[in-house]
């Protein structure tokens, strides 16, 4: 379920997590089709029939059934590789806000440090939501890392295996969508981490001052 929470000018939205269950396993959610998976995890139809034999029609897959992801599938990657993933999420955000008219978002290397450390957050302590048993909420935790702001947001997602599938869903829900399209925040940080119950953890960090 997607939720929304806005507090004044400060907005948050959390995007529900695609649930991999672990590096190589994926549990199909509402929508999915097995041609989806596969082009998303980067691999082929074949791959994954030969990786599930209990799957004898590539057609009738359903809600909640567990998938396992062939070895080729690049469901874990290093920082050096997130670095670039989270570049690629700059580049779509920046498209969008030009679509719109809108100036770009700098990337700022702090808020990124924090960004990091919310999704690594979620990952190590198995939860999914703005508020973090660790730092608190992302407004409490960007003002103990010195960061200030006027204006400020995060998005949150879990379970997308690549910077166009993340900025997808983020594009499809208002909540997101809002936070990405702010004309009031100049700078982003943006942590993506690998690992945990979902395989994939993203955090946006926005500011404005």
């Amino acid at each position: 379920m997607k939720k929304i929470i806005l507090l004044s000018a400060l907005s948050l939205s959390l995007l529900s997590p695609k649930v991999a269950l672990g590096a190589n396993t994926y549990e199909v959610a509402e929508g999915d089709t097995l041609t989806k998976i596969a082009s998303e995890y980067g691999v082929s139809i074949d791959e994954l029939l030969k990786s599930n034999s209990a799957i004898s029609d590539a057609n009738q897959i359903r809600i909640g059934q567990t998938i396992n992801l062939p070895e080729s599938s690049n469901t874990t990657v290093n920082r050096k590789e997130s670095q670039s993933v989270e570049q690629q999420v700059l580049s779509l955000v920046n498209e969008e806000r030009a679509k719109s008219g809108l100036p770009s978002l700098k990337m700022d290397t702090a808020i990124s440090n924090v960004a990091i450390l919310k999704s690594e957050d979620m990952r190590d302590n198995n939860y999914f939501n703005h508020t973090s048993p660790s730092y608190g909420s992302p407004f409490d935790m960007m003002k103990s890392f010195g960061i200030s702001y006027e204006y400020a947001g995060e998005n949150i997602a879990a379970g997308q295996p690549s910077a166009d599938a993340v900025m997808k869903s983020w594009m499809n829900s208002p909540g997101h969508k809002a936070n990405i399209l702010n004309k009031n925040y100049t700078h982003i940080g943006i942590g993506h981490v690998t690992g945990g119950k979902y395989a994939h953890y993203w955090t946006q960090q926005f500011i404005g001052n």
